[in-house]
Formats: C-alpha cells, sequence, structure tokens
C-alpha cells in the first residue's frame, strides 16, 4: 500500500461516523440494577448511568439521548421547560425509600441528634450533593425536617451519585451514608441504621421522558417500565410503585 492510499485509509476511518445504540439511555445511577434487566430484553439498548443531575445537564447541553430516566422531578420539569425532552412523554415509573445507612454490624439508632452524632463519632456522612443528586436534595430536606441539619451540615461528604455515597460507607471511609433502601440491597458491606418518614422529605419520584417522541423503539421501552412485567421487574430490586402525586 503507497502512503497516499495509507492517509486517504485513515481520513475514510476517522470521517465515519460512530457506530450507535438503536435505544440509548440516559439514567439515574440508582436505577441501574432494575434497569440492566431490562435492558437486556430488547436489542441494541445502551444505558448511560449518572447523578441525575449530571444527566440532565447532559441532556440539555445535547447528549444523544432518547430516553430520559431521573430520581427527581425538579430535574425532569426543567428539561421540560427548556424542550429538551417532550413534556407530554413524562410519566412515573417508580418510588423508593430514603435510609440511614452503616457499615455492617452496627446497631439501628433513632434519627434524633444524640443518637446521631454518637454514631457519627469523628467522621461524615456520605450523601449525593445536596444541591443537585436527588438523594442528596431530599437528604437535606429529610435532615431539615427532623431538626438534624444544623448539627450535620458541616460534616457531609458530598458527592456526585447516590453510589459513590454508598461506596464510601462500604469501604470504610465514611461510617453513615443516606442513600434510597435500594442502594442497601447491592452491597453486604453496609445495613440499614434508620429510614426517614415519608412525610420528612418530598416524595422520591422517579420519572422518564422521550427525547423525540416519534421515536417508536424508544417510546416502546418507556411504555414496558409502567407495564405490569416493567413493574415486577421494578418490585424485585425492591422499588415501590410509582407515587402520582397531585400537581
Amino acid at each position: 500500500m503507497n502512503l497516499r492510499a495509507f492517509l486517504f485509509g485513515i481520513i475514510i476511518t476517522l470521517a465515519a461516523p460512530a457506530a450507535r445504540a438503536e435505544v440509548l439511555i440516559f439514567a439515574a445511577a440508582s436505577l441501574k440494577e432494575p434497569l440492566d434487566t431490562i435492558a437486556a430484553r430488547f436489542d441494541g439498548v445502551v444505558v448511560s448511568y449518572s447523578g441525575s443531575g449530571t444527566v440532565a445537564r447532559q441532556v440539555s447541553l445535547g447528549a444523544p439521548a432518547d430516553i430520559v430516566l431521573l430520581a427527581n422531578t425538579n430535574w425532569m420539569d426543567v428539561l421540560v421547560e427548556g424542550r429538551h425532552v417532550a413534556g407530554y412523554s413524562v410519566v412515573d415509573f417508580a418510588s423508593n425509600r430514603l435510609v440511614l445507612i452503616g457499615q455492617i454490624g452496627a446497631e439501628p439508632i433513632t434519627l434524633q441528634i444524640a443518637p446521631l452524632l454518637d454514631a457519627l463519632g469523628e467522621g461524615r456522612i456520605a450523601v449525593g450533593l445536596t444541591e443537585a443528586v436527588p438523594a442528596g436534595i431530599y437528604a437535606k430536606a429529610g435532615l431539615q425536617s427532623l431538626g438534624l441539619w444544623d448539627v450535620t451540615k458541616d460534616r457531609l461528604a458530598e458527592v456526585d451519585s447516590v453510589r459513590s455515597a454508598l461506596a464510601l460507607v462500604a469501604r470504610g471511609q465514611t461510617p453513615l451514608g443516606i442513600v434510597y433502601r435500594t442502594d442497601t440491597r447491592i452491597s453486604d458491606a453496609v445495613v440499614k441504621l434508620a429510614e426517614f418518614p415519608l412525610a420528612s422529605h418530598p416524595p422520591i419520584r422517579y420519572q422518564g421522558a422521550l427525547i423525540d417522541p416519534e421515536n417508536d423503539e424508544a417510546s416502546s421501552i418507556l411504555a414496558f417500565l409502567t407495564s405490569e412485567e416493567g413493574q415486577a421487574a421494578f418490585a424485585s430490586f425492591g422499588f415501590l410503585p410509582p407515587l402520582y402525586v397531585a400537581q
């Protein structure tokens, strides 16, 4: 092969568009286990996971998603208002509970100042970013509602997703963490110490939406999430049915 032919081949390779999945889903990190199971039922589906705030920003900047699945309605509202998703396609498909976790072997506690600070010791509470990550947003609301925010706000280890918070506790880097109840099922190194009362924070609502409602494959997958079979898949990983909260 001469040099000219070699260089031409490189140019063609670089110019060729990268192969793209038939359906690309951008989803909240806490959905990984059930969504991996659901995605495996369909051909050509790829899922990208991150914190809901990160997902929303990526989509708002033009990331090539077909379906967006978030753990917070405020971030979905941002995408709807910016016309980054089809507003009429938004659907609730699951809910969850917020829990305080510790390392395996730790004893349950009550969500009050003295027991919490005793369990915390000199350490920090691992939590999603309290201004961006849904689990962190819910955690801040819960701590405020229970009168615990002032004694904990300077003792937080804020990270980019709820799974990162889980990992800090599982690795023993923080004694406590605030995550979703479903997250405790994927690690043998953590245990639930307390469950936040439902009334202490906004309802944890998982919502999905389409970028292009005329994408039939994406529409079918989003519809599957709320079907009987899809709901059974979420329930098998500890997720609760969707909360249809009056607006």
